[in-house]
C-alpha cells in the first residue's frame, strides 16, 4: 500500500474519531441538556445532514477543479472554525448554526478523501476504498468510546476534544497531503454520456428501486443515534454505556468484515440474497431493541444490527457498480451516497415526530413496516432486467 494511502487512512481515522465524539450524542444533548423536543432534535440533525449533502456535491466538484489537497484543507478549516465556536458557544440557537457549518465542512472533506485515495492507488482498485472505510469504522469505535467517558465527566469537554482532534487532522493534511499528486479524471464526451443514459435507462430505474429500500433501511438505522439514544437515557443507561455500543459496532466491522467477505465468497451468494439476509437481520435487531429494558438487551441488539449492516452497506454500492455503464460509475455511486444521506436526514425527524406524538413502541412498529417495504423493493428491483434477459435469450 502506498505511503500516500496510509496518510489518508490515518487522517480519516483521526477525522472520524473527532466526529464520533459528538454525533452519537447530538440528540441526547439537544433533548436532555438544551431541553428541546425530539422533533426539534430531528429538525436540527436534518439541517446538519442537508448541509452535508451540499458539502458532498461541492467537495466533489472542488476536487476536480483545485485538487484534493486544497479541497481537504478548505473543508477542515471550515469545520474547525465552527468547532472552535461550538466550544465557546454551545447554547440555543448557536448550536444549530455551528452544527450546520460542521455538516457543510465535513461534507467537503469526505468525497475529496475518497477521490484522492482512488487516484493515488489506481492499481489497488477497491482496496483503497475498503481501507478508508475500515479507517472510518476504527474512528467510530475509538471516538464513541472516548466520547461517552468524556461526556459522563463533562459534556462541555466533548466540544473541546472534537476541536483538538480536528486540529491534529489539519496538521496531518497540511504537512502530509501536500506532496500527494492526483491525475485529473477523463470525462466522457457529452454525446457518449447522453447515449449511455438512454441505453441504460432500465439499469438506472432498477438502481432507483433498490435505493428506495436502501433509504428506508437508513431511516431505521439512524434511529440508533437519535431516538434510541434518547430512550436509552430514560431507562438509566449511562452515556459511557451507550457510547460503548458504537465502539462495539466499529470494532466488529473492522474485525468482522474480512471474515464475512470470506464466508460470502465461499457460499457464492448473490448480492440480492446478501441484501435480503441483511434486512432480515435488521428486523431481528429492532425486535430485540424494542423489547430491551437494560443495557444487555441493547448490546445484543447492536451486535445483531452490526452483522446486518455488514451484509447491506457494502452490497448496494457493488450493485450500483455492476449496473453502471462505462463513464457513469460516479453518477451511480452518487445516487447510492445521496440515498444514504437522505435516510440520515429524514430519519431523525420522522423518529422524533413518532415518539413525540405517539410512543417508542409505535416507532418500532413503523420501522418494522419500513423493512418489509425494503424487502419488496429488493426482490423487485431487477425483475425487469431479468425478464428482458430471458426474452433476448429466447430470440
Amino acid at each position: 500500500m502506498p505511503r500516500a494511502v496510509w496518510l489518508l487512512i490515518i487522517g480519516m481515522a483521526v477525522n472520524v474519531t473527532g466526529s464520533s465524539f459528538l454525533w452519537p450524542l447530538n440528540t441526547i444533548y439537544i433533548h436532555d441538556h438544551l431541553g428541546k423536543s425530539l422533533t426539534m432534535a430531528g429538525v436540527v440533525l436534518m439541517l446538519n445532514s442537508a448541509a452535508s449533502v451540499i458539502g458532498n456535491l461541492f467537495g466533489g466538484s472542488l476536487f476536480d477543479k483545485i485538487g484534493g489537497y486544497k479541497s481537504i484543507l478548505l473543508g477542515i478549516c471550515i469545520t474547525l472554525t465552527a468547532l472552535v465556536g461550538l466550544t465557546f458557544w454551545h447554547g440555543w440557537p448557536e448550536y444549530i448554526f455551528f452544527l450546520i457549518i460542521i455538516g457543510f465542512g465535513t461534507g467537503i472533506v469526505f468525497p475529496a478523501m475518497f477521490a484522492m485515495a482512488g487516484s493515488v492507488w489506481k492499481e489497488g482498485g477497491r482496496r483503497a476504498f475498503n481501507a478508508i472505510y475500515v479507517a472510518q469504522n476504527l474512528g467510530v469505535a475509538i471516538g464513541a468510546a472516548l466520547g461517552g467517558v468524556i461526556a459522563d465527566y463533562s459534556f462541555e469537554l466533548i466540544f473541546l476534544a472534537n476541536t483538538v482532534m480536528f486540529s491534529i487532522f489539519l496538521l496531518i493534511a497540511l504537512f502530509g497531503y501536500k506532496g500527494i499528486s492526483t491525475e485529473e479524471s477523463v470525462k466522457p464526451a457529452k454525446g457518449i454520456k447522453e447515449a449511455a443514459f438512454r441505453t441504460n435507462r432500465k439499469n438506472l430505474i432498477a438502481l432507483l428501486i433498490l435505493c428506495s429500500g436502501y433509504l428506508l433501511c437508513w431511516v431505521a438505522y439512524v434511529q440508533w443515534s437519535t431516538t434510541i439514544a434518547s430512550h436509552s437515557q430514560e431507562i438509566n443507561i449511562s452515556l459511557s454505556q451507550y457510547s460503548l455500543l458504537w465502539t462495539i459496532n466499529g470494532a466488529l466491522i473492522v474485525l468482522g468484515q474480512p471474515i464475512l467477505n470470506g464466508v460470502l465468497k465461499h457460499l457464492n451468494s448473490t448480492l440480492k440474497i446478501q441484501i435480503l439476509i441483511g434486512i432480515g437481520i435488521f428486523i431481528v435487531s429492532f425486535i430485540v431493541a424494542g423489547n430491551a429494558s437494560a443495557f444487555t438487551g441493547f448490546l445484543v441488539a447492536m451486535i445483531i444490527l452490526t452483522i446486518g449492516e455488514m451484509f447491506i452497506w457494502p452490497a448496494v454500492p457493488t450493485v450500483a457498480f455492476n449496473l453502471a455503464p462505462q463513464g457513469r460509475e460516479g453518477f451511480y455511486q452518487g445516487i447510492v451516497t445521496s440515498t444514504a444521506t437522505g435516510g440520515r436526514m429524514l430519519g431523525p425527524l420522522l423518529g422524533g415526530m413518532l415518539v413525540d406524538l405517539y410512543s417508542m413502541s409505535a416507532l418500532f412498529y413503523v420501522l418494522l413496516a419500513l423493512f418489509l417495504v425494503a424487502i419488496i423493493t429488493t426482490l423487485l428491483y431487477d425483475r425487469r432486467l431479468k425478464s428482458e434477459t430471458s426474452v433476448t435469450a429466447t430470440i
